[in-house]
């Protein structure tokens, strides 16, 4: 490949050559097609980075435009956008060069106080069009402290070619491990090692799909110098390497003063147990500000927390400063506890293979608890024994629960020689519950009046709370009217009665709404309805009669009874008959009983957290579909 080329407004060598890449035909989903995709690291001993990236696209469709754009993140206390150009080359042959005039130097996040971390950005989109080709060339200059790195070959994308190289110091060697694809050897010339792929397909977005972190193919990079000659980037083997370096960051941070101590004591006056200091004390930290400030990130600052008195202090902090927080007040309480880092979002990201501090996003918390405490989030450690795993950051979940996207993640208990990757608990349906009763009355003329009582724990309060918190007054009743109308057409709602009791891990609503000609009337002799009156909220929809990716299932149990008061004068002529479905997956039963002129109608769903593999997609489908159908079925009502 040529070198870098910056002169006039002619392509480059290289973009010109892969401009002239013949792309194969499409599904018309795809916007773009990546032409190049390519990283060239050069690794010096002192800890010196140099990245070459050459990134290409052709712009397929009108609404692929968006993809014509550059961008570059960096660290500013450590590395720094050398050189950025881009060029667009128009169907015509026309090239637009792209420059220093053309760059935006944007902050990566806007609510952090400071963040040293930014990004360079070029954008052509206002210059693209179908048939164009956007390329662009960067080149960073950084140091680290780290000998490992992450590449991605692709986004959803297609990609035609993708190509990571590293080129190392003399006897210097690199490994590595490749997720979500088979195994591929790199090529290896001297000291550069390069991994390459081909033809990569289209990720295409399906509903309850698994994360495209988890579909595309994945690098893990990880170098050693030789045994005799130690370098100054931190080289990690195993776990307890990475667990080691981190208690090195977080202990010293733990420190607490005299205020820290009798905050603690004075949170946990009235606790009567063990559960309860931990509840008290996890109540407090949720409710420090949550503002990230990343300093100094080259030499480890992005794993160190901030010191416990300076976060209780100023009454904010990011993940791991809440959590350092908390450790510090149980230890004023003479309770023992320990860092987890995970990574948030995603609960199959974090491979077992790579020992890394890399694979993680987020750090929560785990308390060293006695047999006496029972709470659904209690893991067992090894050699720590009983530990409690809490998220402070979440302020929707209270102790005793863990964010879904938590849920059965490997994480590293952070213990020093102790320090183990761990399974995070998956919370069973049944503790992640929506109980819903339906009182109603039918009228001749087919309007419903309805009264709903909802009460929910574990996470499905969670989303409750959520929306509750996070919304205006108007939002949320505005969200509220929007649900009943769904399965209510016209529906006219007369009450909205949240309470949020999060202590308990609970949220109860109560709603009134009156649906006129909800009952369709045929000549003033039948009325037919859905006893189904409202929807469950949370429905998945499967239609599509083939699937590409994985179904990714969360826990979750939901019943309902409705009992719906009959006009007088009419009876019962024709009702669905009971549903029973039974899978590896779920369950779910519909029933309908006349009772004393009421309709009872009941339904019930269990879901297990489970990836079903697309192999058994129809099963998945023909279960989803069965109870959409049983839940738009009709009763019908004849007059007497």
């Amino acid at each position: 490949m040529s070198a870098l080329a910056w002169a006039g407004d002619e392509a480059p060598a290289w973009l010109q050559q892969v401009a002239s890449t013949q792309v194969p035909s499409y599904d018309k989903k795809v916007p773009v097609v990546v032409l190049l995709n390519e990283s060239r690291v050069a690794v010096g001993e002192d800890g010196r980075i140099t990245t070459t990236t050459y990134y290409a696209v052709r712009i397929l469709k009108r609404e692929g435009r968006e993809e014509a754009r550059a961008s570059e993140i960096y660290y500013t206390g450590m590395e720094r956008v050398r050189e950025m150009r881009a060029w667009l080359i128009r169907p015509s042959g026309e090239v637009k060069k792209y420059g220093k005039d053309q760059t935006l130097d944007l902050a990566i996040r806007d609510n952090d106080v400071y963040n040293e971390v930014r990004v360079k950005v070029i954008s052509a989109e206002n210059d693209a069009e179908a048939g164009a080709v956007f390329g662009c060339e960067m080149i960073t200059e950084s140091r680290s402290v780290f000998s490992q790195f992450r590449w991605s070959f692709q986004e959803n994308l297609p990609v035609l070619l993708s190509r990571y190289t590293v080129t190392l110091p003399p006897l210097w060697r690199a490994e590595g491990v490749i997720f979500n694809h088979e195994k591929i050897e790199p090529a290896v010339t001297g000291s550069t090692y390069s991994w390459e792929l081909r033809n990569l397909p289209f990720i295409e977005d399906e509903p309850a799909s698994p994360e495209v972190s988890n579909l595309v193919p994945r690098l893990a990079v990880s170098l050693f110098p030789p045994p005799d000659k130690p370098a100054s980037l931190r080289t990690f083997r195993s776990w307890v390497d990475v667990s080691r370096y981190l208690s090195e960051l977080h202990d010293p941070q733990t420190e607490l003063d005299d205020n820290i101590a009798a905050k603690a004591r004075e949170l946990t006056a009235n606790a009567k147990n063990e559960l309860e200091r931990i509840q008290a004390i996890g109540r407090f930290v949720q409710s420090i500000n949550y503002i990230s400030i990343q300093t100094n990130l080259g030499r480890g600052g992005g794993y160190r927390p901030h010191s416990a008195i300076e976060v209780f202090t100023k009454s904010y902090g990011d993940c791991k400063d809440k959590a350092n927080l908390m450790r510090a007040m149980l230890k004023a309480l003479r309770i023992e506890s320990y860092p987890v880092v995970i990574y948030a979002g995603d609960p199959t990201y974090v491979r077992e293979q790579w020992p890394s501090p890399h694979q993680f996003n987020h750090c929560i918390i785990s308390v060293k608890v006695s047999e006496g405490t029972q709470a659904a989030t209690i893991v067992n450690h090894p050699s720590l024994g009983r530990l409690l795993i809490f998220d402070p950051t979440d302020e929707h979940t209270p102790v005793g629960d863990l964010p879904d996207h938590e849920q059965g993640s490997l994480a590293l208990v952070v213990a020093g020689e102790k320090g183990a990757l761990l399974r995070m608990p998956v919370i069973s349906p049944e503790a992640n519950r929506l109980e819903r009763q339906v009182e109603a009355t039918l009228e001749a003329s087919g309007t419903l009046t309805a009264t709903i009582r909802e009460n929910s724990i574990g996470q499905e309060a969670v989303d409750e709370r959520r929306a509750f918190r996070t919304l205006t007054r108007s939002q949320y009743v505005k969200m509220i009217e929007s649900w009943i109308t769904r399965g209510a057409t016209g529906a006219s709602v007369s009450r909205i009665e949240p309470t949020d009791n999060m202590a308990e891990g609970r949220f109860a609503l109560n709603v009134e709404f009156t649906a006129p000609s909800y009952a369709q009337s045929m000549q003033g002799r039948l009325l037919v309805f859905k006893p189904a009156i409202v929807s469950r909220r949370e429905s998945l929809f499967l239609t599509e009669a083939s699937r590409k990716h994985p179904v990714v299932l969360q826990s979750q149990a939901f019943t309902e009874t409705a009992r719906i008061k009959l006009p007088a004068g009419f009876e019962v002529d024709e009702r669905p008959t009971g549903l029973k479905l039974e899978t590896p997956f779920g369950k779910y039963h519909t029933s309908y009983e006349v009772k004393d002129d009421y309709l009872v109608f009941t339904r019930n769903l269990i879901l297990q957290a489970a990836t079903i593999p697309v192999e058994q997609y129809e099963q998945v489908r023909r279960f989803f579909g069965h109870i959409s159908a049983a839940e738009q079925a009709p009763v019908v009502l004849v007059r007497k």
